[in-house]
């Protein structure tokens, strides 16, 4: 009688590319660590990783167990669904497919991961008066906007007559 022994760990196999939803749950940790100007090591002693572990959680080549997704979510200040909404904040498209798991290119195109929006988050929480940010905050809806007919408020008419 021979026993084969199986070599290696058991668990997921080996693939050459992360799973779309790892890859989504660490860009949200990603982003949310950048909104909140933490470095992967600060957030790494947070939570009592390296920032190397950090790094692989959030490029999606580890995957976030379900007790270290709530530490990452109560040291981030977010709820646990942060990290798996891949809605676009600012155009929440209907979900086509109901539950059916979105493709892989959705993820992308997730806005939230670009650069771009990330240095544009970090400049704005890098303004220290609250009321600038706040008018800021207002322009950037505004403009957002513009391509929508405005609501109109009757103009209250001031009547002026000539000096003359």
């Amino acid at each position: 009688m021979s026993i084969t022994q199986r070599r290696g760990r058991p668990g997921r196999p080996k693939t050459e590319t992360p799973n779309p939803i790892d890859v989504q749950v660490g860009s949200r940790v990603r982003l949310r660590r950048n909104m909140l100007g933490l470095s992967q090591e600060r957030l790494g002693d947070a939570i009592g990783l390296t920032f190397q572990q950090v790094q692989k959680y959030e490029r999606g080549a580890n995957r976030i167990g379900a007790s270290r997704l709530h530490e990452l979510s109560r040291v981030l200040d977010v709820p646990v669904s942060f990290f798996f909404d891949d809605v676009d904040p600012v155009r929440a498209p209907a979900i086509p497919g109901g539950f059916a798991e979105p493709p892989a290119e959705g993820f992308e195109s997730d806005p939230l991961r670009k650069r771009e929006t990330i240095e544009l988050v970090e400049a704005y929480y890098a303004i220290e008066d609250a009321a600038v940010r706040r008018r800021l905050f207002e322009l950037a809806r505004t403009l957002a906007a513009a391509g929508e007919p405005p609501l109109r408020r009757p103009r209250k008419r001031i009547s002026r007559q000539d000096p003359a």
